[in-house]
């Protein structure tokens, strides 16, 4: 598969750009329609809707921008060439807390179309602005707009924003950085602020000789200019607005040219420069032998940051803690993160950034797409980390969304900020990489990675719906007939379109029900219909049985001889699978007996569905944790992990909601069942990367169920503060559990120059069961010194998982919710999070109508976002959970403790 990554883009090298306009219909405002009630004078503003007219396309921007980081404001020139397709007097583009003071229309030899000053209306509600130009713009023609502007660096993590690091010796210093997508272009420069107005840059950039500056591609000249240096940066590419960057800093960079020229340089504060080594090999690595659409890149550590990174093109911006590695403090789980990061960016330097989504709808071919090929490109290039283990996690995590009647098509519309914002989520994510993944294995590696190097190629510089890539895949076989391919697959036709639709424009993650009767499976799939690339495994046969089901109910022809069935092989198609008759019993006995027989994917699945069939009714918690009994055998660390989750999961539920005997019980049967895998365990920093995940899980779990073991040998780590970096949050959390072990870990909180050292104190000062010192840690996360305000939302999640404080947690949420809106913004990331990580630990009809009460209260917030129907919907889930289970894991415990 890495071929195809190597082969894609080396095919690209000396690809073409290609022009294409929006497609959205529109035209021109008649002057004579009812306007809307905006405007100045005798204007009303010319446009209602929410995305821009089609009639004016930008070709060209000309920008100039002078921040000043000790006034903390910056001013601007843009001029953008624009091109008119049909008569009219007015350009509709977007902008967002901007000061236009100048407004100027010139014809394609530069010449002013009026002498007058050009009327600009705003409409503050769509983040629009109009020029009126009093001489018609013709159809056909080219003309420029040029504005002036200024505005204040911004306080939150959108635009073009303030950030700030603090020196050793405690000097504050300023740096500028953008982050713009989805749609906070319009905060920084008035702009065409939609994916499929692509245009090219021409950006400089005034500094004092003490900064540096940074854009999309490398500085062609530098002039003085009143004592400033001015950086003017070589034409962009095509591009579309979000992609667009530039930073002002003083950092120091380290730097390597990789095979095919392109220079890569990682950029971090001063101080952190000798974290910055592994992350330049990472990304020179993944750049081997591939031809870049740019001459350079930079990835840049920006010290306030609320997503993790962001791929703008030649210029990728990252949270410190997704790029730098301090080889004394980070981990092994530091390093895979770091390194999957960097590949995600880089892989979205082609899906993404070269060929674009039409609209937001489509997010998911940016975003799977490099979710996807952060495994396919790491497990090529560090086979050692084993990355293909975390692609199952992904694909369970897009399940138990997906299984949620708040759950979302992979495609869905999407049309205000705050709905686009809610786009980057799991869904478009994990189960869009899920699906791609399923495709690969349905169409064949061969197939696969021909069709996509068609797709990027075809649609370079450009914009692409759904519909074009299953276009794409389709051109590499044969199309039995016009605007139909038809694959076959197990010797029947299947329409690609078809199948594809029912992927990414249906709710949900199939049920695929298996009875066997005699020699035949009978198959049964719910709640829709979807067209499954089915796959099977029996025990007379080491092949790959394939089956396409296309309708609801079918059957499958497997042989009198055969013993047992195992559907879904190593879980390469999304979708649950349940084994109905004494299906479930025939695999908990092969497990027993052999479960070397499946794959260690095969296993992990099964543990998955059996427990995902519980909390959905259709199988008894009994049976389920019947099938993990045989884990005291198992080697292989996914499955033990996959199965260990579970058992935590139920702990920490019970152990919530106060439940002493079942909670004593269940402590006492995982300690005891477990015993052995324990004891196995070293703590030190020795061992695989799975060695050292299975290490780290285990001895936290252990700790925090009061293992004596466990505890007296964190204890002493603790005393003699032995930094074992896998083991660090546990023993941290240990430590902190006294008066005097939190207050150092606070105090070296403060000092520590690595952010990932930093998360696992956080982590472990989270953990204290005093709820003075997680009421001083809230406090400190809403002050935004001591603690960035880019970690208060993984604070406030970290101290909803302690018992502790989920109550707490939740009603600091509650009193701080206006200010948590403020500096986070309504949609984001970080507000989802919150709101997850603050309902998610409750299962009571109490606890649900209290959380239903609060999005009453704020009913005109709550109604923009998706997320409070997925915490009500999670709520309900626990609840459910207990209803059905505990009953029967009381019961289960008391046997197995008897």
């Amino acid at each position: 598969m890495v071929r195809f990554l190597v082969l894609a883009l080396l095919s690209l090298a000396g690809v073409t750009q290609t022009s294409a306009s929006p497609t959205q219909a529109s035209e021109p405002p008649n002057p004579t329609e009812e306007q809307p009630p905006l405007g100045t004078g005798s204007l009303s503003f010319p446009w209602s809707h929410l995305r821009l007219p089609g009639y004016i396309v930008p070709l060209h921007y000309h920008l100039l921008l002078h921040p000043n980081l000790t006034m903390l404001s910056y001013s601007g020139t843009v001029r953008i060439e624009l091109q008119v397709q049909n008569n009219t007097n007015w350009v509709v583009l977007h902008s967002k807390g901007l000061r236009i003071t100048t407004a100027t229309m010139l014809d394609q030899n530069l010449a002013h179309l009026s002498d007058k000053v050009l009327p600009v209306l705003h409409n503050p509600t769509h983040e629009q602005t109009a020029i009126f130009s009093p001489r018609v713009l013709s159809g056909g023609q080219k003309y420029f707009l040029f504005l002036e502007f200024g505005a204040e660096l911004g306080e939150g993590f959108y635009g073009f924003y303030r950030s700030t690091y603090r020196t050793s010796s405690g000097e504050t210093r300023n740096l500028a950085s953008t982050h713009f997508e989805p749609t906070s272009a319009r905060m920084a420069f008035p702009c065409f602020d939609e994916p499929s107005f692509k245009a090219n840059y021409s950006i400089s950039i005034r500094r004092s000789r003490a900064h540096t500056a940074l854009s999309n591609m490398p500085v062609q000249t530098v002039v003085l200019d009143d004592g400033l240096m001015e950086d003017r940066f070589a034409v962009s590419v095509r591009m579309s607005s979000y992609l667009v960057a530039f930073i002002v800093c003083d950092f120091r960079s380290v730097s390597a040219t990789t095979a095919s020229g392109v220079k890569v340089s990682v950029y971090a504060a001063p101080e952190k420069w000798q974290q910055t080594h592994y992350a330049l090999k990472a990304a020179v690595t993944k750049y081997f032998n591939i031809k870049s659409p740019r001459p350079k890149q930079d990835l840049v550590a920006i010290p306030d940051f609320q997503a993790g990174a962001m791929e703008n093109w030649g210029l990728i911006t990252f949270r410190e803690t997704s790029l730098l590695f301090d080889p004394a403090t980070s981990s092994g789980s530091d390093r895979v993160w770091v390194t999957m990061v960097i590949a995600h960016e880089l892989a979205h330097q082609w899906f993404g950034n070269l060929v674009t989504m039409q609209w937001w709808n489509d997010i998911w071919l940016n975003e799977g797409f490099a979710r996807y090929m952060e495994y396919i490109s790491v497990n090529a290039t560090y086979p050692k980390l084993r990355v293909e283990d975390y692609l199952v996690d992904t694909c369970f995590a897009a399940i138990g969304r997906d299984s949620l009647n708040s759950s979302r098509p992979i495609s869905s519309a999407a049309e205000s900020p705050t709905q686009i914002e809610e786009m980057f989520d799991t869904v478009s994510y994990d189960k869009g990489a899920c699906v791609l993944h399923m495709l690969r294995h349905y169409l064949t590696d061969q197939v696969f990675q021909s069709g996509i190097v068609r797709y990027l190629r075809r649609y370079s510089y450009s914009n692409a719906h759904n519909q074009d890539l299953w276009d794409s895949l389709c051109d590499v076989y044969v199309c039995v007939c016009v605007c139909v391919c038809q694959y076959l697959y197990a010797g029947e036709h299947l329409d690609l379109t078809s199948m594809m639709n029912t992927w990414t424009l249906q709710t949900g993650v199939p049920l695929v029900t298996v009875t066997r009767q005699g020699s035949h499976l009978l198959l049964k799939q719910e709640r829709f219909l979807w067209h499954i690339p089915l796959t099977y495994r029996t025990d007379t046969s080491t092949s790959i049985h394939r089956h396409p089901m296309t309708t609801l109910t079918d059957s499958v022809e497997v042989g009198e001889e055969v013993g047992w069935v195992k559907v879904n092989v190593d879980m390469a198609g999304y979708y649950l699978v349940h084994y109905d008759g004494s299906g479930w019993d025939d695999l908990i006995q092969l497990l027993k007996d052999n479960h070397t027989a499946l794959t260690f994917m095969d296993r992990t699945h099964l543990i998955h569905n059996a427990f995902q069939l519980t909390t959905a009714g259709r199988l008894s918690l009994d049976k389920a944790l019947d099938l993990i009994g045989y884990l005291r055998s198992e080697s292989h660390t996914v499955p033990l992990l996959e199965g260990l989750g579970y058992l935590e999961a139920f702990y920490r539920i019970v152990e919530r909601r106060d439940i002493p005997d079942v909670t004593q019980n269940l402590r006492k049967y995982i300690l005891w069942y477990f015993r052995d895998v324990i004891d196995r365990q070293t703590w030190s920093d020795k061992g695989s990367v799975s060695e050292r995940r299975l290490r780290s899980e285990l001895l936290s779990l252990a700790c925090h169920l009061g293992d004596l073991p466990c505890l007296k040998q964190a204890q002493r780590s603790f005393t003699h503060w032995l930094d074992s970096n896998n083991m660090a949050e546990t023993v941290y959390s240990v430590g902190a559990q006294e008066d005097t072990g939190w207050a150092s870990l606070l105090q070296t909180y403060t000092h520590s120059l690595s952010e990932t050292h930093k998360r696992k104190i956080l982590s472990a000062l989270a953990s204290s069961r005093d709820t003075n010192k997680l009421t001083r840690l809230l406090e400190l996360g809403l002050e935004g010194e001591v603690i960035r305000t880019q970690d208060l939302d993984s604070l406030i999640a970290m101290v909803a998982r302690n018992p502790k404080g989920h109550h707490l947690a939740w009603s600091y949420v509650q009193k701080y919710w206006s200010t948590l809106v403020d500096k986070f913004q309504l949609g984001s990331f970080s507000i989802r999070n919150i709101i997850i990580g603050t309902t998610a630990q409750f299962s009571s009809t109490e606890e649900l109508t209290e959380v239903r009460v609060f999005f009453e209260s704020i009913h005109e917030q709550a109604s923009q976002l998706r997320v409070t129907e997925v915490a009500m919907d999670n709520i309900q889930k626990n609840i459910l959970w207990l209803q059905r289970n505990l009953g029967t894991l009381r019961s289960w415990l008391d046997q197995q403790i008897d």
